[in-house]
C-alpha cells in the first residue's frame, strides 16, 4: 500500500524494506528485528505496532512531507540508492554501461551510476532534474 513511498523513501538516500505480501504479525516482528521504522496506511494496525507511523494520505507529495516531518529525515544522501532494490549505488566509468543505456544517453551524460545487485543504471537525464524538483519541493514544504 505504500510501494511508491518506499520508492521516494530510497530515492532520498534510506534504506526502506517494502516486503512482498506478509501477514501484519510478520511485518510487524520483521520491522521491530531489524530495527525499522514500520510505515502503514492502516490506523489501527499502527496503533497495535509499537513505534508505527501512520501514513495518513494516499497522496504521494503528502506522505512524503508527513514521513518526512515526522520521522525528521535528513535530505542529504538522496540519489544514493536503488529505487527499485535498495542497494547503495556506485559510480561506474561510461564505458562499462555503454551498452547498457541509449545511444543518445552516452552522448550527452558524463557520470553514471550502478547498482550492484539488480544492475540499474542512473545518470541525471530529465527525469533527474523532475526528481530534484519534487525534493526542492520537499525541502522547502518541511
Amino acid at each position: 500500500m505504500l510501494g511508491s513511498l518506499a520508492k521516494w523513501l530510497r530515492l532520498l538516500g534510506y534504506d526502506t524494506v517494502y516486503p512482498g505480501p506478509l501477514e501484519d504479525r510478520e511485518m510487524a516482528a520483521k520491522s521491530y528485528d531489524e530495527g525499522r521504522v514500520f510505515l502503514t496506511r492502516d490506523k489501527d494496525l499502527a496503533a497495535r505496532v509499537k513505534g508505527a507511523v501512520f501514513v495518513a494520505s494516499d497522496d504521494l507529495d503528502e506522505q512524503l512531507k508527513s514521513v518526512v516531518e515526522a520521522l525528521h529525515l535528513d535530505l542529504s544522501n538522496m540519489l544514493s540508492r536503488c529505487s527499485v532494490c535498495n542497494m547503495s549505488i556506485v559510480e561506474v566509468d561510461r564505458a562499462e554501461v555503454e551498452h547498457e543505456v541509449p545511444p543518445r544517453v552516452i552522448e550527452v551524460q558524463d557520470k553514471f551510476w550502478k547498482c550492484p545487485s539488480c544492475s540499474r543504471v542512473y545518470w541525471r537525464g530529465t527525469h533527474w532534474d523532475q526528481m530534484m524538483l519534487k525534493i526542492r519541493q520537499l525541502q522547502e514544504d518541511t
